[in-house]
């Protein structure tokens, strides 16, 4: 076994050769990288979490994480090697990918009216966090190792890409930097000041139930171009059913009807096109991205299949082999990772704040290992932001479910615990996705494995202590659920729990939206990105087309190369990824300022007036657009 073992590495060696050559010493996991990448994670995962809540999808933090590591450590410190930015890419984004985890279900016990502990949400946020790192981990040499050249890892072969070109210098970080400043100044002038509209709108004459608007956030701009015009415009697809044909439809069926229809509490003539969206087109929306979700999971089942039995049959050959490992090739003791994964699904059991039992502690250990390894193969062919995490969230809440139902756990201790248990789990997924990426750029790059998987742990208890306080400060000045903070992904997994739990969801507005978006699937387009869409009010979908729109311009761009094409659009997604931050970042720093009652010292009330003040921000917003434009297609090639 050894022998046969001692060939593998051989062959893996003359195969691959990392910029960084395994025998080479080089400052890697240094306290200033650790320092850099806490920052950073804290940033990073307040902007995400601020993100997901607002518009149901969140950003990858690595290659923006590595450029602005790159800009500091290079740039201002005059210091720093490829690996030590790597190490603080590694720590920002496994913050990140944990929020992301945390938003998409925790939320839905404040939509239940419980009001989720700090210490709750932190312990939920840690263990899935944690396991998931730690589920990853022995699959590390099949996925990365052996399957090199099989698995693209594209996220994580990009920030490898950004870290290798970075070595000749760090001059991208200005369009981070330069993204981050503008998307922070304009939300401030529009948020805290009220200079400018943060949001548009017209309701559609002749033409009841119907409007169309725009919300006017630097973030919105920045994710379409990060999404691409194929997702953003399924996106706005989704807004323009819900908005221009299910709501006027409902309005006029509803126009003669004097006695409320459920589930409104009033009758639909009273209730205008908010109040038809907020008591109709969110189940609508809900069933279109569950079954956008379980599609999604469905059509990954061979490929689940498949790599869950090739990993489990490399781990089983592999454990219990105390060869000495080379540098690039050296993981966390796997004795280690498996006592710790013990401790943590022992604590899920007995730990009072999480009250799911020893029968939701082994839901835990049963989903959360099959659809780690499940997340970890699919990412490294479709990528991070095509992970189907709700579909794997969402089959383990309805087995969850399903089960306490049939053992008569159905008050609200038994849909707390069915929660939970999804909680870790989705938790897991995300972060081990993303920890593959990861450990992919430390594949490319020369780091070593076991500094990382410490790194990513760092990263995932630092953002555990902060993700619960962010979320709480944004419901207490926003609303989760709000117009302000729809929280589409927390909605639907409160939605599934309590729906199986109690049976009193308007289920026929449910299957419409599910036959919607299968409508969809039927034309061999994927229906998620249509689904939420059509869950969100139209107002998110139609800045996000206009980033679209930017990034397809320069796809179309026939004057340009492919790589050319490329080193404009690392540019574009750098600023895009600056705007997402620096949005979301002052947005939270409003929030707090909205709970304490302070203001800052300059106030212009409402803005301009009357429909100047729509004209005014318009305007504002389209110079904005512009500047992404320049930024992106604009922007000057290396050699120039």
């Amino acid at each position: 076994m050894s022998q046969t073992k001692d060939r593998e590495k051989e062959t893996a060696e003359k195969t691959h050769k990392p910029y960084v050559a395994a025998d080479k010493s080089m400052a890697e996991f240094t306290f200033k990288s650790i320092i850099l990448g806490v920052i950073m994670t804290v940033v990073f995962a307040a902007a995400n979490a601020y993100l997901g809540l607002k518009v149901g999808m969140t950003v990858s933090a690595s290659v923006p994480g590595a450029v602005i590591s790159m800009g500091i450590l290079r740039g201002v410190l005059n210091k720093g090697t490829i690996l030590e930015n790597n190490t603080v890419q590694t720590i920002t984004s496994a913050g990140t990918s944990l929020a992301a985890g945390v938003i998409f279900t925790i939320p839905a016990l404040i939509l239940w009216g419980v009001d989720p502990s700090m210490i709750k949400m932190f312990l939920i946020a840690l263990f899935g966090g944690v396991l998931g790192v730690l589920f990853m981990i022995p699959l590390r040499k099949y996925l990365i190792v052996k399957e090199d050249g099989n698995l693209p890892y594209p996220e994580g072969t990009a920030c490898a890409e950004v870290l290798i070109a970075g070595e000749e210098g760090g001059a991208k970080s200005k369009y981070v930097f330069g993204g981050m400043a503008l998307g922070a100044v304009y939300k401030f002038l529009s948020g805290e000041m009220k200079l400018l509209k943060e949001s548009v709108e017209w309701a559609i004459p002749g033409y009841q139930g119907s409007a169309i608007g725009f919300d006017l956030y630097p973030s919105l701009l920045g994710v379409g171009y990060i999404i691409g015009p194929k997702i953003a415009v399924r996106m706005l697809a989704g807004g323009v059913l819900g908005w221009f044909v299910f709501m006027p439809l409902i309005a006029n069926v509803g126009a003669g009807l004097s006695e409320p229809l459920f589930p409104a509490a009033k009758p639909i003539a009273e209730l205008g096109y908010w109040g038809i969206w907020d008591n109709y087109i969110r189940y609508v929306g809900a069933g279109g991205v569950a079954l956008g979700g379980i599609v999604s999971l469905v059509k990954a089942l061979p490929t689940i299949l498949e790599s869950f039995k090739a990993a489990m049959g490399e781990l089983t050959t592999g454990l219990g082999n105390d060869i000495k490992e080379i540098r690039t090739d050296s993981d966390l003791p796997i004795k280690w990772v498996a006592i710790g994964a013990l401790v943590v699904i022992i604590a899920i059991a007995f730990t009072p704040q999480i009250p799911v039992g020893v029968i939701g502690a082994i839901f835990v250990a049963v989903f959360g290992f099959f659809f780690v390894t499940v997340s970890s193969r699919i990412v490294g062919i479709v990528g991070s932001s095509s992970n189907p995490a709700s579909g794997m969230t969402i089959a383990t809440l309805l087995a969850t479910s399903l089960i306490m139902k049939a053992i008569g756990w159905t008050d609200q201790t038994g849909m707390i615990a069915a929660l939970s248990v999804g909680a870790i789990v989705c938790v897991a997924i995300a972060v081990a996705g993303d920890t593959s990426q990861y450990l992919k750029t430390g594949f490319i790059v020369g780091a070593t494995p076991k500094k990382q998987q410490i790194g990513e742990l760092i990263g995932i208890l630092v953002s555990a202590i902060f993700v619960g306080g962010i979320v709480l400060m944004l419901h207490e000045a926003y609303g989760i659920a709000s117009k302000d903070l729809p929280a589409p992904q927390a909605n639907l997994m409160a939605m599934v729990v309590k729906g199986v739990m109690k049976g009193n969801l308007p289920w026929a507005l449910v299957f419409t939206g599910a036959f919607s978006a299968l409508i969809i699937e039927m034309f061999g387009i994927g229906s998620l990105p249509f689904a939420v869409g059509l869950y969100l009010p139209i107002h998110l979908s139609t800045p996000i087309m206009i980033g679209g729109l930017i990034k397809l311009a320069l796809d179309k761009k026939k004057s340009l190369s492919e790589e050319e094409k490329a080193d404009k659009n690392e540019s574009g997604i750098l600023f895009a990824s600056g705007l997402v931050a620096g949005d979301a970042l002052v947005g939270i720093l409003l929030a707090a300022l909205a709970i304490k009652g302070w203001h800052t010292s300059i106030q212009v009330g409402s803005g301009w007036a009357g429909g100047a003040a729509n004209i005014v921000a318009l305007a504002t917003f389209g110079v904005l657009a512009y500047l992404l434009w320049k930024n992106s297609i604009g922007a000057k090639l290396r050699e120039e």
